[in-house]
């Protein structure tokens, strides 16, 4: 089984300077329970199906399958999504030891919220961490994207 390992933080700085590459992305969720998750994501013109498993207790590892299907079936598929559509920019950055960190910027209900990700090829791999990281919300539900489509950033303040 494909397992994803991955540590999330808050961004509090200029990151946009180290960008190598950026996307615009679109998702939905058909299913987004805690035990799993069911995603359709449109990224610039690809487009994927992917599934993601419960997190373990720490936040950092979890069953993901995905699969890339067509842009036609995608958008169809966004019609039949819950609510709360997700809008951002991901911004691809160099990390130490060849890894990548992957920023998103939301817009939408979600405005104002800036999320680093970084995937690692195992749990304990130490890795540079960059002056515009801020705190790390490992583990942390609210910030999940499928957390993010039902309860957007924007209301947590209300």
């Amino acid at each position: 089984m494909p397992t994803e390992i991955e540590r999330k933080f808050l961004v509090t700085g200029d990151f946009k300077s180290h960008t190598i590459k950026k996307y615009t992305i679109r998702q939905g969720y058909l299913s987004s329970v805690p035990e799993r998750s069911v995603r359709i994501r449109i990224k610039d013109n690809h487009a994927y199906l992917t599934i993601k498993g419960k997190s373990s207790a720490d936040g950092t590892t979890r069953f993901e399958w995905e699969k890339e299907i067509t842009l036609t079936d995608a958008q169809q598929l966004l019609t039949l999504c819950e609510k709360g559509i997700i809008e951002k920019a991901r911004f691809i950055i160099p990390a130490s030891n060849n890894l990548l960190f992957e920023v998103d910027e939301f817009y939408g209900e979600n405005e104002g919220l800036v999320v680093a990700e970084i995937e690692l090829p195992n749990k304990d791999l130490r890795f540079d961490k960059p002056e515009w990281l801020g705190k790390e919300i490992t583990g942390d539900p609210r910030y999940y994207n499928a957390a993010l489509s039902r309860h957007p950033f924007l209301l947590w303040m209300k």
